[in-house]
């Protein structure tokens, strides 16, 4: 079906790189580093919707990225009914960035799936992550050779479903629009936002969610080879 593509734009977090269980071994590390008393599938219970919630803010331009950092652990703790003071909470914060890519566990079939590609396409990375993680994660989970651009929202100053960081990625890439697909798991960001502006796009469902008619899905990584 998209196989007359030339350049794969993916997503990384929450589609090759599992942003869940590496977050959840990162809060693991801290509370053990700093003697929280707090089982961590409680806390993730809690804090999982609350930082959703926060990144859909900071998309829209409406917190800066040191409200979003601070405020998603101030909130759970709070709902939690545990006593952190500021201090520690802005600790745990730059840490939780400092540990996070740590620890590199990609989805099942990522390096796979990438080998089966890369001949074939042309492949680059469109993220909304932070700039001083991003690079690491691609880095040291050892898929970055297999892109040959990645487009940052942090650097570019815009971010997805901004039509405008997909022109930017383009323009990176020197790719057309049509012979261009954009890969990732967040319905609104990543295949809205591309869509919006012209651009093929196919989901991937990691988050098990109702799919819009119209909007092809996969569940796992290998299934790309049915349309690539």
């Amino acid at each position: 079906m998209y196989q007359h593509k030339q350049h794969i734009f993916f997503d990384l977090d929450h589609t090759l790189w599992d942003f869940d269980k590496n977050s959840a071994l990162t809060f693991q590390k801290l509370f053990k580093r700093h003697d929280i008393p707090l089982s961590l599938e409680a806390f993730l219970g809690v804090y999982v919707p609350i930082n959703l919630n926060y990144w859909k803010l900071y998309r829209e331009e409406k917190i800066e990225k040191e409200v979003l950092r601070f405020s998603r652990l101030d909130d759970t703790f709070k709902a939690l009914n545990l006593s952190i003071s500021s201090d520690l909470i802005r600790i745990l914060s730059d840490e939780y960035i400092t540990y996070l890519c740590t620890f590199n566990h990609l989805f099942d079939g990522t390096l796979e799936i990438l080998e089966y590609l890369k001949p074939k396409y042309k492949l680059h990375i469109i993220t909304n992550g932070f700039k001083e993680v991003q690079q690491g994660k691609l880095k040291k989970s050892g898929i970055a050779p297999y892109f040959k651009t990645v487009t940052n929202s942090e650097i570019v100053g815009i971010k997805k479903p901004n039509r405008k960081i997909f022109h930017y990625a383009l323009a990176l890439a020197n790719a057309d629009i049509d012979a261009s697909l954009m890969i990732g798991d967040n319905l609104e960001a990543d295949i809205l936002g591309a869509k919006n502006m012209g651009m093929d796009a196919l989901c991937f469902n990691y988050h098990k969610t109702k799919i819009p008619e119209g909007i092809i899905a996969i569940n796992k990584l290998s299934e790309l080879k049915q349309y690539l």
